[in-house]
């Protein structure tokens, strides 16, 4: 499949999409989104693909935010809740997407490029990283689900403050609150990022895809409805054959070799 604005490379068991717009500092347009959609629908169906990392290219953004020039074409057209529903669908396909998403940013994710990645399981971020919800200084507000996923990921405090200073935070501050789960030095995002992924990549995939629902699914809901989540995603692995054969390669101290049911 050919791409524009993206470049998919495969490394079984991982698969790395980076976006490719470094002269504009990655900007989101509906090219690249539209993109980056089917890639990960290519790599979702993609059984030698078990995990995903995704990256910008470049050493100063991951993704700036969207492009602007668009973006005034489609405020001319009275067409931004098409756009962000766009990107709401974009976010919400990684977040449901069956293999872990591993995000490597380097450089700036501000507005939709940290709304992508939060949309990830877990942020690997560089030394140089920044991050940020400007959208209020151009009279905006996140749009592919930023004050939801911020809520979510760094409680409602520093939500509003993000999002109602418009405040751009550093990789150390990202990691202090949350945001961000790894800080590591320029040179050695990617292989970090890579190395992680290759670790859940290596997990029973059923026992991954289950483990992503619980904690997606149950983060907005009561501790009750969130642990019968819990209850339902376990009862349902036990009756696989994935859980026969982990079980049996720890009583015979072997590697597990996994099958996906």
């Amino acid at each position: 499949m050919a791409f524009e604005d993206i470049v998919v490379t495969l490394e079984p068991p991982i698969g790395i999409l980076t976006f490719n717009r470094p002269a504009v500092l990655n900007a989101l347009r509906t090219r690249l989104l539209k993109e980056v959609s089917e890639a990960l629908a290519e790599m979702e169906r993609n059984e030698s693909v078990r995990a995903v990392v995704m990256t910008g290219a470049g050493e100063k953004a991951f993704a700036a935010g969207a492009d602007i020039s668009e973006l005034n074409t489609i405020a001319s057209a009275g067409l931004g809740a098409v756009q962000s529903r766009s990107g709401q669908a974009l976010t919400r396909q990684i977040e449901r997407m069956s293999k872990a998403v591993i995000v490597a940013v380097n450089g700036f994710a501000l507005g939709g490029g940290c709304e992508i990645a939060m949309a990830g399981d877990i942020i690997v971020a560089s030394e140089n990283a920044k991050f940020g919800q400007p959208e209020v200084n151009l009279g905006l507000i996140p749009g592919y689900g930023g004050t939801a996923r911020t809520t979510r990921r760094v409680g409602k405090g520093m939500a509003s403050y993000l999002c109602l200073t418009g405040e751009i935070i550093d990789a150390r501050e990202a990691l202090r609150i949350g945001l961000v789960q790894k800080v590591v030095p320029q040179a050695e995002l990617l292989t970090e990022a890579k190395r992680i992924a290759t670790i859940i990549a290596s997990k029973a995939p059923l026992a991954v895809a289950a483990c992503k629902r619980a904690i997606n699914n149950g983060a907005h809901l009561s501790i009750d409805d969130a642990l019968e989540i819990e209850a339902l995603e376990f009862g349902t692995l036990v009756d696989t054959e994935d859980i026969k054969e982990g079980t049996g390669a720890f009583l015979e101290k072997r590697k597990p070799v996994w099958k996906g049911r």
